[in-house]
C-alpha cells in the first residue's frame, strides 16, 4: 500500500483476483464504513450536536462502569467487575483529548485501582453531593457545564444529569433517569454502556473513523 493509502497498480500479468493489498484495503473501507452515522439510531443522531461540545466525561460507577453487583469478600472488603471494552473506550477518548472522571457515593479500593489503571484525572469517592463536586471540577478545569457529559443510573444522579451538556444513562438505569437524559445506551452498565458513550462522543468530534483506522 502506498503512502496515500492506495494499492499499487497491478503489473502486466492482468491478475484475475485482487491482491493482498487490495483485499486489506477493501476490508479497511468496510470496517470504516460500519462506523458511519447512517447505521446509527435516531437517538444517536439526535445526541451528536451535544456530544460535539464535550471536553469532559464524568461517570457514576455502580450500575454504569459495573453492572451494579457488589460482592463482599471474606476479609470485609468488596469486589467489582469492570468491562475491558469500556476501559479501552475511555483510553481512546482520553487520547483524543477528552478528560475523564468518576463521581461515586460509595468508596471502594477496587474503584481506586481501576482509576489508576485508566489514568483518570478526576476521582471522587464518597461523594453524595455530586453537584458540589461538579462545581469544583469546573473551577479547576475552566470548562463550562455544556462542555461536560455525565452518565448515571439512579435518582442520586438526577441533579447532575440536569446540569451537563450531554446527559446519558445505561439501558439498566431506573425509569426516572432514562426519561430525563439526552441519550440512553443500548448496552447496560458494565456491559459496554460506557464504550458506547465514548464512541458517540468520538463520532461527534469526527475522530472515530480515524481512530479505528489506526488498528486496521
Amino acid at each position: 500500500m502506498s503512502e496515500n493509502g492506495s494499492c499499487p497498480v497491478s503489473g502486466s500479468n492482468n491478475q484475475a483476483y485482487p491482491s493482498d493489498c487490495e483485499l486489506t484495503q477493501a476490508m479497511r473501507e468496510r470496517a470504516l464504513g460500519r462506523t458511519g452515522p447512517r447505521e446509527r439510531s435516531a437517538a444517536w443522531q439526535a445526541a451528536l450536536p451535544r456530544a460535539r461540545e464535550v471536553r469532559l466525561l464524568l461517570l457514576d460507577v455502580d450500575g454504569v462502569l459495573t453492572d451494579g453487583t457488589i460482592t463482599y469478600t471474606h476479609d470485609g472488603g468488596e469486589s467489582k467487575g469492570f468491562n475491558t471494552q469500556d476501559g479501552f473506550g475511555l483510553r481512546i477518548l482520553q487520547d483524543a483529548g477528552v478528560e475523564v472522571g468518576l463521581i461515586t457515593a460509595r468508596t471502594s479500593e477496587a474503584v481506586s485501582r481501576r482509576a489508576v489503571d485508566l489514568k483518570l484525572r478526576y476521582v471522587f469517592q464518597g461523594s453524595g453531593r455530586k453537584n458540589e463536586v461538579f462545581d469544583k471540577i469546573l473551577l479547576e478545569s475552566g470548562l463550562r457545564p455544556h462542555q461536560a457529559a455525565y452518565m448515571g443510573d439512579d435518582w442520586l444522579d438526577l441533579p447532575l444529569l440536569g446540569r451537563v451538556g450531554l446527559a446519558a444513562a445505561p439501558a439498566n438505569a431506573v425509569a426516572e433517569v432514562r426519561q430525563r437524559v439526552h441519550y440512553v445506551t443500548g448496552a447496560s452498565g458494565g456491559r459496554g454502556a460506557v464504550r458506547e458513550l465514548c464512541e458517540l462522543i468520538l463520532e461527534a468530534r469526527g475522530e472515530l473513523a480515524a481512530l479505528l483506522g489506526r488498528y486496521l
